[in-house]
């Protein structure tokens, strides 16, 4: 019944990869499981995550498969490539579950994305028990390459440190120096909280106040009034997806803003400006993993993925791409979907491409070091086309958009 249940869940696509019968050296499918590869996704696909990475990040992962087939044609080194995918419907216990079904029923090699902190640390627990890859894209706890780091576990986008970092510093730095923080109360949340609260702290600022919230949550009016009693610069907003364009939104009917309060926000995708409209955001500050229509390359991929979905990439979509296609690259190196291979074909690797400029999976902690951008929401009157909502200020290198590596806290 499990089994049944899975399949009914999951979306399946099915690529072959050269004709039947012939082939490259991966043709016989000897040294693949099943004689194929399984690249599974899964994140919120009908929740408040659904717009940013959701059943798109599906369609970036068959875009990535695509391009590897045109790359490697027949000298591909497997036949056989099925792409699926789960909803975890941002639960814990119900990403635990999934993620065991997907690798033990489904026969997943890898699992990608995941989104909401707490279900991610779930299925890297599941990754490494089971000894299979999981390539994390949408959540950016730091325990992933921390405290909770395991062998065959990888962080591809971002992480906490990383948007603390750019906003939190700069804010503070521009004279934003008493900030309340409001966040979402679960591991995302927490971790922003104490990562935000440390780049302000360096920067000379200080929070005065941290507020919890249920998640997810749609009524902010209350914790709004709480943080705005505190007097402070700054509220900082922990959320993201459908609750930050609900705080945003409540925000800017509050009356704070003209008090002269001013709202920073932690995360922010283009999905989130595209919801709720650009004059909501104008002139917000935030750190962006990467940005559609930054140069050509980026803006060529994203023309295709429009084409494909109808919409403009979040990072989180293109953070997928890049997982997938590196993952591929790397089992195309192993000759086998062997985890321990491809872990050690991934380690140390250099990265230029459409999402990773700079790139470097650091074999210490698995943190994917790249560029990162701070950069400013533009105002209604900047914006000369649809979805080009952002105007980068300031490229972070990747050398200092994350944190070195912590051999005391990540000991695989």
């Amino acid at each position: 019944m499990k089994s049944k249940r899975l399949l009914a869940g999951a979306v399946s696509a099915v690529l072959l990869l050269g004709a039947c019968g012939e082939g490259g050296p991966g043709a016989s499918g000897g040294d693949f499981t099943g004689n194929k590869l399984v690249l599974a996704v899964l994140n919120d696909q009908s929740g408040i995550y659904k717009d940013a990475s959701g059943p798109n990040s599906v369609k970036a992962v068959e875009m990535a498969v695509a391009d590897y087939r045109k790359k490697y044609g027949d000298k591909a080194v497997v036949d056989k490539i099925e792409v699926t995918s789960a909803d975890h419907q941002n639960k814990p216990d119900i990403a635990n579950t999934k993620a065991s079904e997907l690798y033990e029923r489904g026969g997943a090699d890898v699992i990608l994305d995941v989104p909401t902190s707490s279900a991610a640390l779930a299925v890297a627990t599941q990754a490494k028990n089971h000894k299979k890859l999981f390539l994390d894209v949408s959540a950016a706890t730091t325990a992933l390459t921390g405290v909770q780091c395991n062998k065959y576990t990888f962080q591809w986008a971002y992480n906490t440190y990383m948007l603390a970092n750019g906003t939190g510093t700069t804010v503070t730095r521009n004279g934003g120096k008493n900030w309340t923080i409001i966040y979402p109360d679960y591991e995302f949340g927490q971790n922003m909280t104490k990562s935000f609260t440390a780049a302000i702290k360096k920067a000379g600022g200080a929070v005065q106040g941290s507020i919890p919230t249920p998640f997810p949550n749609e009524n902010f009016a209350t914790f709004l009034t709480k943080a705005g009693s505190t007097n402070p610069d700054v509220i900082g907003t922990m959320h993201a997806g459908g609750d930050l364009i609900n705080l945003v939104k409540q925000f800017n009917e509050s009356g704070l803003k003209e008090k002269g309060v001013e709202l920073a926000v932690g995360l922010m995708l283009i999905n989130d400006i595209h919801s709720l409209g650009v004059e909501q955001f104008a002139g917000t500050m935030f750190t962006d993993a990467w940005y559609w229509n930054m140069d050509a390359e980026s803006r060529a991929w994203a023309d295709r993925f429009l084409k494909e979905t109808g919409a403009r990439p979040s990072f989180e979509h293109a953070g997928n791409y890049s997982a997938a296609l590196q993952y591929l690259e790397a089992v195309q190196a192993a000759g086998t979907d062997d985890a321990d291979a491809v872990v050690g074909k991934l380690e140390g690797k250099k990265i230029n491409d459409v999402f990773l400029r700079n790139g470097e999976v650091r074999a210490k902690d698995h943190s994917v070091v790249h560029d990162a951008y701070l950069v400013r929401v533009k105002k209604p009157s900047e914006v000369t086309e649809d979805w080009d909502y952002e105007e980068i200020v300031t490229t972070i290198p990747a050398a200092k958009a994350f944190a070195p590596a912590d051999a005391s806290a990540c000991s695989r």
